[in-house]
């Protein structure tokens, strides 16, 4: 009944007959009209707020969200230097992007107003506002099992930021670091823009190949709770025998952290961080969590480390703005985050059914966790599936962007599903790229 009124509702939107700014009913006034329970009509507003078609208007009520209006379907657009950008009309598909369409709520504008109002700083803490370093100590060490002193974290202003300020403070030109392949496209730009040499550590569906490592890495990047691309974790022994690897050899184990609250199959797994804080620098962000456009992350690893780092920082004038700053505090402070977090966690796990079912009888890859899977498919096939949604106005890339030689042993789509509208969007867009899928093989 819920996901009836969900979707009577949504085409209600999308064509017009619920306007944009219009006001809904009250849950107990549509529940009366309708004769159902008053929690089937609060649980398809809930709905509907993540996707982002309602908005609440403080002591006012429930409303369609401005801006919202009928949309035609979208037309073809075969120019693919066009296609590969953001384009109005098109379903995303492609990965790295959370849904922001749910953040609009009364907590999330009540801790930007505060935090605009706050007096500017006259000079800045490299390591963040040491009030924000105490709630994100407390916020990783319940969510991700990093127990860390607050002088053990420094706020970036990202994953990027931070791996960036690691490696220009514990890296010389030439020295060799480890990057998984096929593996994130910006942590081998990052590295060696600071003068190193990446080298490619392959992976399988398990994660980071430990036995083989070269033993002159300075430090190798890796992301154990959800290899990106494949989504594959990394076991325990495998953990244990990396760990052994770093002390033998000296290096440090770049952890970058960047989904590992969302969790399909079983809940959060630790990070690696806790089985050896000595060795390991623990990577994190909003931009999963919340948006990317917050621009705030964190740093976690040893505090003589993160101390030579604040040093360095200082003297690269890097700094993470103090109004989003403040507005992740107060988001920490008063539970807010939690609760987001938790409302996402099931937004996303429902985005996920409905892509796996949608993609049926597909080989799938890396789908309990995260946002977003592989299609395993050959690589002349996800080419074209690429080129023919991009003509029917859905997105998708392959995993030719993560790899950085030539060819390799994973092909196929990666498919985001972390900025599609809706589910039925999700389903029509996915549906789309199993039948072209199937056309092409």
């Amino acid at each position: 009944m819920n996901a009836q009124l969900v979707a009577q509702l949504r085409a209600a939107m999308r064509d017009g007959r619920l306007a944009a700014g219009e006001r809904l009913p009250g849950s107990r006034a549509l529940a009366a009209l309708l004769g159902v329970s008053r929690t089937v009509v609060t649980e398809a507003y809930e709905q509907l707020y993540a996707e982002g078609w309602l908005e609440g208007r403080h002591g006012s009520g429930t409303y369609v969200t401005d801006g919202v209006a009928p949309v035609p379907l979208p037309k073809p657009i075969v120019d693919q230097a066009v296609y590969r950008t953001s384009v109005p009309g098109m379903l995303d598909l492609r990965a790295g992007v959370s849904w922001v369409g749910a953040l609009d709520t009364p907590a999330w504008r009540r801790a930007w107003r505060i935090a605009s109002g706050m007096p500017p700083q006259e000079r800045q803490e490299p390591h963040g506002m040491a009030e924000l370093r105490v709630a994100l100590a407390d916020y990783t060490r319940r969510s991700r099992g990093v127990s860390c002193p607050a002088e053990g974290l420094l706020v970036t202003r990202g994953a990027t930021s931070g791996l960036d300020l690691l490696a220009a403070t514990v890296l010389r030109p030439g020295d060799r670091v480890g990057v998984e392949e096929p593996g994130w496209p910006r942590a081998w730009t990052v590295l060696a823009g600071r003068g190193a040499v990446p080298v490619p550590c392959p992976v399988d569906e398990h994660g980071l190949v430990v036995d083989g490592l070269p033993d002159d890495l300075r430090l190798i990047y890796t992301t154990p709770s959800h290899q990106f691309p494949l989504g594959g974790v990394l076991p325990v022994r495998r953990r244990q025998a990396l760990l052994a690897w770093a002390r033998r050899t000296g290096a440090l184990v770049v952890e970058d952290d960047y989904d590992g609250e969302f969790r399909y199959d079983v809940g959060p797994l630790p990070a690696l961080y806790g089985l050896d804080p000595d060795v390991v620098v623990y990577l994190g962000t909003t931009a999963k969590i919340l948006t990317a456009d917050m621009g705030v992350g964190w740093l976690v690893g040893r505090p003589d480390l993160v101390a030579a780092i604040a040093s360095r920082r200082e003297e690269l004038n890097d700094r993470t703005a103090v109004v989003p700053q403040h507005a992740l505090r107060l988001l920490l402070e008063r539970g807010d985050l939690d609760r987001y977090v938790r409302r996402m966690r099931g937004e996303y796990a429902r985005r996920r059914e409905a892509v796996v079912g949608a993609l049926d009888g597909l080989p799938l890859q890396g789908d309990t966790a995260g946002l977003h899977l592989v299609v395993a498919v050959p690589g002349a096939v996800a080419d074209r599936v690429v080129d023919a949604a991009a003509e029917r106005g859905v997105l998708v890339e392959t995993l030719d962007r993560c790899h950085r030689g030539p060819g390799g042993p994973f092909t196929g789509l990666v498919i985001g599903y972390g900025s599609a509208p809706g589910l039925a969007d999700l389903r029509w867009g996915c549906g789309l790229v199993r039948d072209l899928v199937l056309e092409n093989r």
